[in-house]
């Protein structure tokens, strides 16, 4: 389900992929948030209460999700925490085809069809579905958020809504400041919990750069252009990227320590990972078109493709499915890349249209394919000026 937001206008695109938000998008510092009480269970009864209503709602994860399940239980091994103890850990898999992902502060993580078949047999992208939300519980963050919103109310009770942090409780202050404040707040918990689900990764034996590779997958999913709000309660995947860079090369380092045979960890080899910039255009000084795209290439062996396309090709391609292989039409252009430079920047040259009474295509997004035409990730371009 994709959480509303109360902002005036939609935020930066968001898969939501925990129950709650969180993380600063304008730098690497912390809030201070409150602190859970060791005396406060409110989440946990809280869970209790609704947990027949979620366990009707959802399925244990056998049959063709018995791989989440297993990936699931490497990774609570590897938990340090011991106050994790109480939680009941389980992992169950909800039937409505959604993109989605959430947990429950008793333990319990929910994931829904349409992310579960979207990860299929990859244990890697598994990982980094699950840690995240294993990362929510452990850090306790429906109670963070809860205490933090409290504080940022004025003589009203609180509506707890689990499972929908995006939405204000029936007696939320219509603040903007207020607003801002829990938006921010709520973005941190996001990327902190990215943070420690990346660690986690590593000592499970699950290469960290499936984390990027999801999140990547996830934004190919999204259409039309998307604007940052204050109010979001989720990070942009850009943002994300940009949030999450030393983090991906820390877990990286940890993982290539405890696992120099990256071939035999339960994760297997990393996947291709391509880190693409925000498209520039410019106007040439024979009057045509430069749309340059920056890339930085993580494990590629070989080439991948880049597909610049037109509003009026074929409608969203999804990250599980395949671009036609034929040559550029003209509603695709395509160029062939090693991206073998720490920075390689792909252009395509567009020329003007002589006939000014008919308009050409409007070029709207660049895929990046591997081999077998599967879609790594996506960038917008910005709209070419008359």
């Amino acid at each position: 389900m994709e959480h509303t937001d109360f902002s005036p206008r939609r935020p930066c695109y968001t898969l939501a992929v925990c129950l709650l938000g969180a993380l600063s998008a304008f730098g690497q510092q912390t809030l201070d948030g409150p602190r859970v009480p060791s005396n406060f269970n409110l989440d946990l009864t809280t869970a209790a209460r609704l947990r027949p209503q979620l366990i009707a709602q959802s399925v244990a994860a056998t049959g063709r999700y018995a791989m989440g399940r297993l990936v699931f239980d490497r990774l609570i091994e590897q938990i340090r925490n011991p106050s994790t103890r109480k939680f009941a850990w389980e992992l169950r898999i909800v039937d409505d085809d959604q993109l989605n992902a959430y947990s429950s502060p008793d333990g319990t993580i929910y994931v829904e069809t349409g992310l579960a078949q979207l990860a299929g047999p990859s244990t890697g992208l598994w990982a980094a579905i699950l840690s995240h939300e294993i990362a929510h519980v452990v850090r306790r963050d429906w109670a963070r958020r809860y205490l933090y919103q409290k504080s940022l109310e004025s003589g009203s009770a609180v509506s707890i809504v689990l499972g929908d942090p995006g939405l204000p409780s029936a007696s939320w202050a219509d603040s903007q400041t207020a607003s801002g404040k829990l938006a921010l707040f709520c973005r941190q918990l996001e990327v902190e919990a990215d943070r420690e689900g990346l660690m986690l990764m590593a000592r499970a034996g699950y290469h960290p750069d499936f984390v990027p590779a999801l999140h990547h997958l996830l934004h190919a999913q999204s259409s039309g252009k998307t604007a940052t709000s204050l109010y979001a309660m989720h990070p942009c995947w850009e943002q994300r990227d940009r949030e999450l860079s030393r983090a991906y090369s820390a877990a990286g380092i940890d993982f290539e320590h405890r696992w120099p045979e990256w071939y035999a960890t339960p994760g297997g080899n990393p996947p291709v990972v391509i880190f693409a910039e925000p498209p520039t255009v410019r106007r040439t000084a024979s009057r045509e078109w430069e749309i340059e795209i920056p890339m930085h290439c993580e494990n590629l062996v070989g080439a991948v493709e880049v597909v610049l396309r037109a509003s009026a090709a074929t409608d969203n391609v999804t990250g599980s499915e395949r671009l036609n292989n034929q040559p550029g039409s003209d509603y695709e252009l395509r160029q062939l890349t090693g991206c073998t430079s720490l920075r390689t920047t792909i252009t395509f040259t567009l020329a003007e249209s002589l006939d000014r009474s008919k308009p050409g295509p409007r070029w709207t997004d660049v895929y990046v394919l591997d081999p077998l035409g599967a879609v790594l990730t996506r960038a917008e371009v910005p709209k070419l000026p008359h």
